[in-house]
């Protein structure tokens, strides 16, 4: 069976943020993901980890100023800067939180000059960090419109050009879904890749069960092919979290 985790952005959206980590624990979860946990300070989330026995699977980069803003800038060109300097205050507050991967958002953008501001940028994190994990993300053009990285070959292509140790595919089924059609296909084809996973109901985005992505097929899948990383629940529960987590049973 798959090492479940939850996400906190998503998940237990009925308490406080802060009181989602504890619903979590209690939940069974020991792992969890939070997107955008920036509105906090690191020390005060750090504390909800450790008050509850959590490790910190991922968050996401770029830190605040997301909400209605752009959705990163990893592969915008003439925004290199802006890049470098919020790559540097995500390291510093995941570092502070134990953050095992921080995945590195694309952005808005297309063509040729975007998809070498990304490789660019992104051989420069893994050197500037080469003992952080780090990922990327193909998301889907309709929940996402315009981003750069909405292809799973695409972002094979990337990972062989930047060619950085420290630098993983994060698969999400719900997107792969979207994207492809077919995630069983596009896990094979990417698995060697994939350092972190993420799923959701599809369509929906509800919680994994039932709908076109057979689960207990992909999670004995990974379990088959000696995937050992996280699987986050990252989805929108159609009722009370705790209400809709027989997917992991």
């Amino acid at each position: 069976m798959p090492r479940f985790c939850a996400n906190l952005t998503m998940l237990f959206t009925e308490y406080p943020f802060l009181e989602r980590f504890g619903a979590a624990r209690s939940a069974g979860f020991d792992t969890v993901e939070v997107l955008f946990p920036y509105d906090e300070p690191a020390p005060m989330v750090r504390d909800m980890l450790d008050r509850n026995g959590l490790t910190l699977a991922l968050i996401n980069c770029p830190p605040p100023n997301y909400t209605g803003g752009a959705r990163g800038f990893a592969a915008v060109p003439g925004a290199e800067d802006r890049f470098r300097h919020d790559f540097r205050r995500t390291l510093r507050y995941g570092q502070a939180l134990g953050a095992h991967h921080l995945h590195l958002m694309a952005g808005v953008a297309e063509g040729a000059a975007a998809r070498a501001t990304f490789i660019d940028n992104l051989r420069w994190a893994a050197a500037e960090a080469p003992e952080q994990s780090l990922t990327i993300e193909p998301i889907n053009p309709v929940d996402m419109p315009g981003y750069f990285l909405n292809d799973f070959d695409l972002a094979l292509e990337v990972l062989e050009a930047v060619a950085a140790p420290n630098l993983h595919l994060q698969f999400d089924a719900y997107h792969a879904q979207r994207i492809t059609g077919d995630v069983m296909g596009t896990w094979d084809r990417c698995r060697h890749r994939v350092a972190h996973v993420q799923v959701g109901g599809f369509p929906g985005r509800h919680e994994p069960a039932g709908g076109d992505i057979d689960y207990p097929a992909f999670f004995a899948r990974l379990d088959a092919g000696g995937y050992d990383g996280w699987v986050s629940g990252e989805y929108n529960p159609a009722a009370r979290t705790d209400e809709g987590l027989d997917w992991i049973r």
